[in-house]
């Protein structure tokens, strides 16, 4: 990090000086009386000792999983992936407006199946290439098709959530994807997509770099990065410190203010504030609520609030006995008390959660009425379902903070005694994030703990994304598949206006919280501190953002 202060050394240095000079404060000295009346020579205060590049350390909870944005669907990737990579189109620096990035400008046919988008002119990869419409199509292509050589054997999750499959699939979104000329790139869909433009300014739909990517292959490429983005990829060390450095080659000029980058990880939410306070770090993510007053009281440090949107949530496999009885479900919603989570994790930046999207997206159905803790009735359910002695079950506890989650760990063993009450035991089962999120996708988990943070402001990003039939093997890990949820949700993409969305997706929203495949918990907003000089950071509601207008004072 920059240093804006003077080194010990050299501010001893001048302090013996003034001493020595008998004043307080003046940097001139005057010769003894017996002298000839001449003015000595003025002292000169020391240099500042040289600052040096400026550095920012981001210290977080969790790696990253990977580099390859396309490849991944967690926030610990996308927190560095956004520096490195551009999308089309993207978001305003505080909501989820869509703006323009490696695109200029776009028109819409009226029909919404033509969407044309003109590109900057002048923009290099990393690596030296140009970025064109060339360069478009062959990402989207890599991406929809299957059998592309740089396609990943495991598939691309959100390509697969966002655009309703691959090449070939009858529920393919994107028909073809034109290069008309080398500034002009065409897309042609197959059907109307309400969110189509706001997808694309989703993170995992950055450019990267054709050359790059054909030469490394992408299990390479997703260890070493080449994007278009603000920071160039230096280096990574697992499970502690991935760095980048300022890319001088910028499209937006003037930007970033940064030289050097660094995100390290510290997974203890104690020892990360502490590393904060010590000046390991100059900021971080994943406070613990009880710790933001703290902050607040602390000169050197400033708090920072993200504005909430997101949900926590208790997921079920509904593949899973007895998990595939609604009753148990249910039972389990009653057993769970949300209040007293929210008042013991989240030190009021949390509230309970009743459907499985926040209120601060539109189409949320506020008309839902909650289920309140009550044990009688969940043992009621539970007997009725077959198990009036409860049953055992394992439950899967996320290992690292996340913002909808400030400690999985012990909320879930605050669930863990809630169960207890209704004969239920809940053994807790934890392992390293990546292969959390590895198994919960290949749907080895029971009971389990996850969350969501929006993409892109829209309702289709957590009805469809996180519970869509469609998405069961990517983001659905309850792995429910409700066919009249879906034809609802398929219904709501297609539509042409926002009020005939949304009436769809109220209907959805009934449909999920009397089936119950989750238990939404809570909405949080996310607690961050960093130290007092950084300036012109914008935490995005989407809870990951570019820094390269983050500076320091």
């Amino acid at each position: 990090m920059k240093k804006r202060v003077l080194s010990a050394a050299m501010t001893s240095l001048l302090a013996l000086a003034m001493l020595l000079a008998g004043c307080s404060g003046s940097q001139t000295t005057q010769a003894p009386a017996e002298q000839p009346k001449t003015e000595a020579p003025a002292t000169s205060a020391p240099e500042p000792a040289k600052t040096g590049p400026k550095q920012l350390i981001v210290g977080r909870g969790g790696d990253t999983v990977g580099l390859d944005p396309i490849a991944q669907t967690d926030g610990e990737s996308f927190k560095v992936t956004e520096n490195i990579f551009d999308t089309l189109v993207g978001y305003a620096e505080e909501s989820t407006e869509v703006v323009p990035s490696l695109a200029e400008k776009w028109e819409i046919s009226p029909d919404g199946l033509t969407y044309t988008f003109h590109l900057r002119s002048g923009v290099k990869f990393h690596d030296g290439t140009d970025f064109n419409a060339e360069a478009v199509k062959w990402n989207f292509e890599r991406w929809s098709d299957k059998n592309h050589p740089q396609h990943n054997k495991e598939g691309f999750e959100y390509y697969n959530d966002m655009f309703g499959g691959y090449k070939g699939d009858e529920t393919h979104v994107i028909k073809s994807v034109e290069a008309v000329d080398a500034q002009t790139v065409k897309f042609t869909l197959n059907r109307p997509l309400a969110p189509f433009i706001q997808n694309l300014g989703m993170s995992c739909f950055a450019i990267a770099s054709p050359k790059a990517v054909q030469e490394m292959g992408p299990e390479k490429f997703n260890e070493k990065p080449v994007g278009t983005g603000p920071f160039k990829f230096v280096e990574w060390k697992r499970n502690d410190t991935i760095t980048l450095e300022k890319n001088p080659d910028y499209w937006n000029a003037g930007f970033p203010k940064l030289d050097k980058l660094v995100f390290k990880v510290i997974p203890e939410n104690t020892a990360r504030l502490t590393a904060l306070t010590s000046g390991e770090i100059d900021m971080m993510d994943g406070l613990n609520p009880d710790d933001a007053e703290t902050v607040k009281g602390n000169s050197d440090l400033q708090l920072i609030l993200r504005p909430s949107m997101n949900i926590g949530f208790v997921g079920f496999n509904v593949e899973k006995k007895p998990l595939d009885n609604p009753k148990v479900r249910e039972a389990i919603a009653y057993a769970v008390n949300k209040p007293a989570i929210i008042d013991a994790f989240f030190a009021g930046l949390g509230q309970p959660a009743v459907n499985p999207m926040p209120p601060s997206i539109w189409g949320h159905n506020s008309n839902i009425q909650d289920r309140e803790f009550n044990i009688d009735k969940a043992k009621q359910l539970l007997t009725e379902a077959g198990f009036p002695n409860g049953f055992k079950i394992k439950f899967w506890a996320m290992p690292v903070a996340r913002p909808y989650m400030p400690d999985g760990v012990k909320i879930a063993e605050a669930i863990q005694q809630d169960l207890k009450k209704i004969g239920v035991e809940a053994e807790i089962v934890t392992m390293e994030w990546a292969t959390y999120l590895e198994k919960t996708k290949a749907g080895e988990q029971e009971m389990f703990m996850l969350g969501w943070t929006g993409d892109n402001g829209d309702p289709d990003n957590f009805l469809a994304t996180l519970l869509d039939k469609n998405n069961i093997g990517g983001n659905n890990r309850t792995r429910w598949a409700n066919e009249e949820a879906h034809k609802l949700l398929m219904a709501a993409q297609s539509a042409t206006t926002k009020e005939e969305r949304e009436k769809l997706y109220l209907q959805v929203q009934e449909i999920i919280f009397k089936d119950v495949p989750m238990v939404p918990l809570a909405h949080s907003t996310p607690a961050l501190a960093a130290k007092a000089n950084i300036i012109n950071y914008k935490p995005h509601p989407k809870g990951s953002e570019s820094l390269e207008k983050v500076d320091l004072k």
